[in-house]
């Protein structure tokens, strides 16, 4: 089992019957939907008009709108680190920018769900800790593979790594493409000079 299926294993409490699993996460997609379309200060009324379900159904799933946010964000996090073994295929140096790609998606779309359950819990609560652990499980052997590879220098922490992409993720911009451009900037840092 991947650290991201520990994670949302152990927080998200999946149902096990096909029914019920099948309306959580049909209630899952349709909140990420609504987060994007509306932010995330939709209300819980209008998750379950969307998703054609009523609102007992929604709260037996969901019994906060906490509930609700941390599911749908363990969710996005569990496809991130997924994505970490899609790239592992790649050349080490472009399995590892290219996963650092996709993580600076992920944050940038996942800042307000993240604000959000920031207002419920404090950023050391165990859903942050246990996602921070996951990525830092996904990105390690990318990382560590470029190193022993010789693309990428040595003294480079993984700890360092994501905080300077998760700055960069942060940074206010119009454009995701400025982003990336300043993400490939910080990452030719990373490279190995001999």
């Amino acid at each position: 089992m991947s650290s991201a299926e520990t994670v949302t294993e152990s927080l998200a409490h999946r149902p096990r019957r096909a029914d019920a699993l099948r309306n959580y996460e049909l209630l899952i997609a349709t909140a990420r939907a609504a987060f994007a379309d509306a932010g995330t200060a939709t209300s819980m009324e209008e998750i379950a008009r969307r998703a054609h379900v009523g609102i007992g159904t929604l709260y037996r799933h969901f019994p906060t709108r906490q509930a609700l946010l941390e599911a749908v964000y363990l969710e996005e996090l569990e496809g991130v680190c997924r994505s970490a073994s899609d790239h592992a295929e790649l050349p080490p140096w472009e399995a590892l920018t290219g996963w650092l790609h996709e993580f600076v998606r992920y944050a940038g779309t996942k800042r307000a769900l993240a604000d959000e359950l920031l207002a419920y819990m404090d950023s050391d609560a165990e859903v942050f800790t246990r996602c921070r652990g996951a990525l830092y499980a996904a990105a390690a052997p990318l990382l560590e593979r470029a190193q022993s590879d010789g693309v990428v220098r040595s003294d480079a922490h993984l700890t360092e790594v994501i905080s300077m992409v998760s700055a960069i993720a942060k940074m206010p911009s119009e454009n995701p493409a400025q982003t990336h451009h300043i993400l490939d900037l910080a990452l030719d840092g990373l490279r190995y000079r001999g």
